[in-house]
């Protein structure tokens, strides 16, 4: 198996061990699934992914609160 060195500024690599951690995993295992799924999948990776976020996250079908065109743009609307 192949060895590979990446730089990581130390902040984002301490997010990281505690999420792996959280997971039961490492970040090294992370990393090599990714790895892995980014050579294996072409040029479908980003939709792929996209896809599988998606589906992780509530849709609009879900029950729960709802938001109105202009409860979702108030930051904007109050900065113009």
């Amino acid at each position: 198996m192949a060895k590979l060195t990446i730089a990581v500024d130390d902040t984002t690599l301490r997010r990281a061990r505690v999420r792996a951690a959280h997971q039961g995993t490492s970040v090294n295992a992370v990393l090599r699934e990714e790895l892995a799924r980014y050579a294996s999948s072409g040029s479908t990776y980003a939709a792929d992914t996209f896809l599988a976020i998606a589906r992780s996250e509530p849709g609009s079908s879900e029950p729960g609160p709802r938001w109105s065109r202009d409860e979702l743009h108030l930051e904007r609307l109050e900065h113009e």
